[in-house]
């Protein structure tokens, strides 16, 4: 990817670039689906955390979970969801809006002081068109967009999974990305395009010593 194709993935709808990635171990937990589906979930996280460079943790030290992965069949079920309404503010707006775009996904992330992400809630309505997606895919695609801050658009185009040899694997060129925004030297939040140049440089870099 060149720069201009990077900066679009952290380029927002209302033209702000902001690119945040985790500033503290992944302590995942998922809700509602069975401990075969669990499994794939954890084994999806742990190994695009892997790709990142980062950690995983059995529990964050402030919230316990910091990484919640909510199913469900119907939105309303997320309003019985005890506590859930005190670690997401304005749930009941939000469901409100999640069953008039009659949605089937929702993410939304909370950040520390220096505006790394300190959590995440993933939100996923079993509908028919997830029906049709495999645990495995799910997964993967849930990972690696919870890894980090993308653009409410990055992937309307072209989406972050691709299909080898019959396996469900993470595109190379975002996995480029999510390697180089974890590089120890980049920063932990940028809001400045210059950013996603940085992040060019350092994928130009990692290809000339492969």
């Amino acid at each position: 990817m060149d720069a201009s194709e990077i900066e679009a993935l952290f380029t927002r709808g209302d033209g702000q670039y902001l690119c945040a990635r985790w500033g503290r171990a992944i302590a995942p937990v998922v809700f509602g689906v069975d401990e075969a589906t669990l499994g794939v979930f954890k084994g999806a996280i742990e190994a695009v955390v892997t790709l990142a460079g980062h950690q995983m943790a059995e529990t964050d030290p402030e919230l316990g979970a910091n990484l919640m992965v909510f199913f469900c069949e119907d939105w309303n079920e997320l309003l019985e969801v005890p506590h859930l309404g005190d670690l997401v503010p304005d749930l009941a707006p939000l469901v409100g809006r999640l069953q008039a775009a009659d949605a089937n996904q929702y993410r939304i992330f909370r950040f520390d002081e220096a505006g790394a992400i300190k959590a995440a809630f993933v939100f996923l309505r079993y509908d028919e068109h997830l029906a049709a997606v495999s645990a495995d895919t799910l997964a993967l695609s849930q990972a690696v967009q919870t890894i980090l801050l993308w653009s409410d658009q990055a992937f309307a185009m072209m989406p972050p999974l691709a299909t080898i040899n019959g396996a469900t694997v993470l595109r190379p060129e975002v996995a480029d990305v999510v390697r180089a925004a974890y590089d120890p030297v980049m920063p932990v939040v940028a809001q400045d395009a210059s950013h996603a140049l940085r992040l060019a440089a350092r994928l130009q870099r990692d290809a000339t010593l492969h």
